[in-house]
């Protein structure tokens, strides 16, 4: 039954990256565009658009895609693994997505930065562009793309700190020479930061538009320490705009939310702390404010994401549950967030106790959730919890990405 509702229309793109052991998990883009915009692999199907009265397209569907897929590369590990990326000289620390889904930056050890053209995930090669960090730089353990796919902000850590740098394709009269040569346009730094958290490593770096309300529409990146800060930097610029001291401990991970409004924190207590960013008249971020505080949960919460349209928060927690919010209240006026769903967590480990969830992440049509732990994935219904697919071991240990496809049903 599940396997017949997984058969049908949109697909999205769920990525699993080895570290060692299994340590991340995407069904969605880390760096989201606004609501608004419709990502090409994974639209929302939560209202039918009216049929077209053109030629039917002559792309490839999804059933398609995957007998494509299933010659192209007849030893895959799963049925919904559509692909592979090799080429890694050492272990993957970081992956991220352009804001259309078309591309994939990865960090690896060995201190390069490989960006991925996914124009045909299903295709035998992929073409990529190399990164090269400078000779004696620290290793890049985090990765987001900054505005458009053309900048690309990398965290690097060594034992002296914690660091910021963007890349940005070459501009002026160098990218000209190389545009006429034909040759691909080199990225260059365009800024860099040093001691951006003191000697504190950078657990999560992501990056939203700021399209809410006055925003300007320029990226925010959020980087999260494994202390208890939290920073807010202009990915064009590399300007810290505000600094938040979560208060619990050590942080676990922080996210912002799709429309760059709101930034959220999973730490060491069962609390998920939350804040608002505020710009002012001039377009530009006047203050971080904490607006709203989760509660509810009976144990340290794990990982968490935002829906899609930046409404509501799924937290999966150690108590063994999955909760979703509704944050869609006048906070202003002491409305207390509230929560509407309360989930099982479905899987146990051998001793019978419910498995603790690395990452979640939900789907582009807040339907589905797909979750990590250890070295297995897993596809849940996010209404019922139900689990539609399971990817047991998914990773060999090898240094490269599995690319999986989650194809949604209409």
């Amino acid at each position: 039954m599940a396997a017949a509702m997984l058969s049908t229309a949109l697909l999205a793109v769920a990525v699993a990256v080895v570290v060692g052991v299994l340590s991340f998990l995407l069904l969605g883009l880390p760096n989201r565009p606004p609501p608004s915009r419709k990502l090409s692999a994974a639209a929302s199907s939560s209202s039918a658009a009216p049929r077209s009265s053109a030629p039917p397209s002559k792309k490839p569907g999804a059933k398609q895609r995957s007998l494509a897929a299933e010659k192209a590369h007849p030893h895959r590990h799963h049925h919904l693994e559509l692909n592979t990326l090799k080429g890694h000289g050492d272990a993957v620390t970081a992956i991220a997505f352009t804001s259309n889904g078309r591309g994939l930056a990865t960090a690896c050890a060995d201190r390069v930065i490989r960006v991925f053209k996914l124009d045909d995930v299903s295709g035998k090669s992929f073409k990529f562009l190399r990164i090269n960090l400078p000779s004696g730089s620290s290793c890049p353990t985090k990765v987001a793309f900054g505005q458009g796919s053309s900048q690309l902000v990398i965290a690097t850590e060594d034992i002296s700190g914690t660091g910021l740098c963007m890349y940005a394709s070459a501009s002026g009269g160098a990218a000209s020479v190389v545009k006429e040569q034909g040759k691909p346009t080199q990225p260059e730094i365009k800024w860099e930061l040093k001691n951006v958290h003191d000697k504190k490593g950078i657990v999560s770096l992501v990056g939203a538009p700021a399209s809410f309300g006055s925003g300007n529409g320029g990226v925010i990146l959020a980087s999260s320490s494994e202390g208890t800060d939290i920073k807010l930097w202009l990915a064009d610029t590399g300007k810290c705009v505000g600094t938040v001291d979560t208060n619990q401990l050590k942080n676990t991970m922080a996210t912002l939310s799709p429309n760059g409004r709101f930034l959220a924190a999973a730490a060491f207590t069962a609390d998920v702390k939350i804040w608002e960013v505020v710009h002012g008249k001039d377009n530009q971020v006047k203050e971080v404010t904490k607006v709203m505080q989760l509660k509810g949960h009976k144990s340290a919460v794990t990982w968490l994401d935002f829906t899609w349209d930046s409404q509501r928060v799924i937290t999966a927690s150690k108590d063994g549950s999955i909760r979703i919010w509704n944050i869609n209240v006048r906070y202003h006026m002491d409305e207390d967030p509230k929560c509407i769903t309360v989930l099982k967590i479905p899987t146990l480990d051998s001793r019978g106790v419910p498995v603790h969830y690395d990452r979640l992440a939900v789907s582009p049509d807040n339907q589905f959730l797909a979750v990590s732990h250890g070295s297995t994935l897993q596809w849940l219904r996010l209404e019922t919890g139900e689990v539609l697919d399971t990817a047991e071991n998914a990773h060999d240990g090898a240094f490269h990405l599995s690319i999986l496809i989650f194809v949604h049903s209409v």
